[in-house]
């Protein structure tokens, strides 16, 4: 019943993982994608041209989906605890 409940949390917590790391991700990917092509297109190689509004828009997709990463962290946590009393409490 233990390792059930253990690789449970494993699966889980690489659930909680992707949910809340692929939206940013995702979004980066796809300014990098078309800075980059920007960049070939009009030939100029500047390395703040492509830092910089990844970095605009990591701050802002942070600001937007913070709520949403807090909520369902906040919800694994208290899976992950309430496995742990359960695990504990076994014979």
């Amino acid at each position: 019943m233990g390792t059930e409940l253990v690789a449970q949390s494993m699966r889980d917590a690489l659930w909680v993982c992707l949910q809340t790391g692929a939206p940013l991700l995702m979004a980066l990917l796809v300014v990098g994608l078309v800075i980059s092509v920007l960049q070939a297109l009009t030939q100029i190689q500047e390395a703040s041209l492509a830092f910089l509004p990844k970095l605009a828009v990591a701050g802002g997709m942070l600001l937007l989906l913070g709520p949403f990463m807090a909520g369902v962290m906040q919800g694994w946590t208290v899976t992950l605890f309430e496995r742990a009393v359960m695990i504990g409490g076994l014979p």
